[in-house]
């Protein structure tokens, strides 16, 4: 399930794009689409409310995002079509194939992300549609929580690559 990476001819390496960016402004809030963002160290996605690091917490969800191929996978095991902002996740991502491992860091445009931790889906999920949670389960297909580690604004379009394993 690893894509490999490839080289963009630039001495870059390049393995995906981010196709999908959405945020909520409080918790239950609907999902708002966007084209660019800024993101901060501190506040994670501008207007996310989930991004900002509470006092003495170490930001392991600031933001979350998930392969638009695992997003297709899950609607061909249900048999639906809903829109990927409904998983709630921030960013969607396509031609990549998050490392499945803690310590990972992303760059998406000029931001980096470290990976923290599988985003597990949550009971909510059942509530888009029944067997939705069983059917992000399996292969982190839920997609990656991770923290900001360089700050800078992202949009639709912008390359997503490996910068380097834990």
């Amino acid at each position: 399930r690893r894509c490999a990476p490839r080289d963009d001819g630039a001495g870059m390496t390049t393995a995906g794009t981010l196709v999908g960016i959405a945020r909520h402004a409080f918790p239950k809030a609907p999902m708002e689409l966007v084209e660019a963002v800024d993101v901060t160290v501190e506040g994670g996605l501008h207007g996310d409310f989930r991004g900002a690091v509470k006092p003495g917490g170490r930001g392991k969800r600031q933001v979350t995002l998930m392969e638009r191929g695992d997003w297709d996978a899950a609607m061909a095991d249900l048999g639906h079509t809903i829109p990927w902002q409904e998983r709630r996740v921030n960013l969607l991502v396509d031609g990549f194939d998050i490392p499945q491992v803690p310590g990972t860091r992303l760059r998406i445009g000029a931001v980096e992300l470290e990976i923290t931790v599988e985003c597990d889906p949550c009971s909510r999920m059942e509530t888009i549609a029944t067997g939705l949670k069983a059917a992000l389960t399996p292969d982190w297909r839920g997609g990656a929580c991770t923290r900001v580690k360089v700050p800078g604004r992202i949009a639709i379009g912008d390359p997503v690559s490996v910068v380097s394993f834990s």
